[in-house]
């Protein structure tokens, strides 16, 4: 029988790939990204707490656990408006490949989190990641926007990959999931509140904002019920068994996939300059190798 680790490892991939087809639910759908991520995050958690009930989980954390829940579901909502705001301004291709430098975020803020030394390598390593952002912001000087908004988003899924890792220790998974999704659909709340009432009614909580096609209903429901509440469950599952670093690892798998599913469904539309894959290649290949170099010490350690 497969060990925990290996079950989880194998099943992770399976979320990963389902998170490259969030990407293109997300270049399908019409809504802005702010919209989007509120029905995101609402439905989603709906789906979650008929799941608790269900499982018939205890809802009941601490104050101080509480407080963290509610900053990581912050965090979480931002990076999804960022990772759906980039896919809005530039493609799938370009938010996706951004994302992948969320293992290199990782690496450097990992010793802060865990109170653990820098390895050398890892400051060599973030050299050439710059170096593939700096070909990617060359040539694709359209997608500016986008590529900021990418990096931004990679950067807080570090973040919040990394407050899970200590969360999940002494709490459910779905209980996590519940809390983050429900606090970020009430941030949101409160930001499109104060819209509506600072511009009179146009902007926030209007008409146009609850008026969604039924072609988007159904993309929302599979983003939120397949891409949300099953995905975010079991990613939070799987940290049991494996490290915040191989989840980003894993995680860089994610342009792959998305891409591809990019591909089969825009086709050209996402076809980008040659120097773009140069400069892609470059940062998936040093997160790996970073990744590779990393489990290796490990081993060494431990024998």
């Amino acid at each position: 029988m497969p060990s925990d680790k290996l079950k989880s490892y194998l099943h992770f991939h399976l979320i990963v790939f389902i998170w490259g087809f969030t990407a293109v639910l997300g270049a399908l759908i019409s809504l802005d990204a702010v919209p989007l991520v509120w029905y995101r995050m609402l439905l989603a958690s709906g789906f979650i707490f008929l799941y608790i009930k269900w499982k018939k989980r205890n809802l009941k954390v601490s104050k101080r656990k509480l407080l963290v829940l509610i900053i990581a579901g912050i965090v979480i909502a931002l990076h999804w408006l960022t990772f759906f705001g980039a896919i809005k301004v530039s493609n799938v291709s370009i938010t996706l490949a951004l994302l992948s430098t969320g293992a290199f975020f990782t690496s450097i803020l990992e010793p802060i989190f865990y109170k653990r030394k820098f390895v050398g390598y890892e400051i060599l390593f973030g050299i050439f990641v710059i170096v593939g952002l700096y070909i990617i912001f060359q040539v694709e000087t359209e997608y500016i926007l986008g590529i900021i908004l990418g990096l931004t988003s990679a950067f807080l899924s570090a973040v919040f990959t990394l407050m899970n890792g200590k969360l999940i220790k002494d709490t459910a998974p779905s209980v996590i999931s519940f809390y983050e999704l429900l606090t970020g659909v009430a941030a949101i709340s409160i930001y499109l509140a104060f819209m509506s009432f600072n511009s009179g009614g146009d902007k926030g909580f209007n008409l146009a904002f609850f008026t969604v096609s039924s072609e988007d209903w159904l993309y929302l429901m599979v983003l939120a019920s397949i891409c949300t509440a099953y995905a975010f469950i079991a990613a939070v599952a799987v940290m049991k068994h494996l490290s915040p670093y191989t989840i980003m690892l894993t995680i860089n798998l994610e342009p792959i996939y998305g891409i591809f599913l990019a591909f089969l469904v825009f086709g050209s539309k996402e076809q980008m300059n040659p120097q773009f894959y140069y400069g892609a290649l470059l940062i998936l290949s040093t997160v790996i190798l970073n990744g590779y170099l990393k489990t290796k010490r490990k081993i060494n350690k431990i024998s």
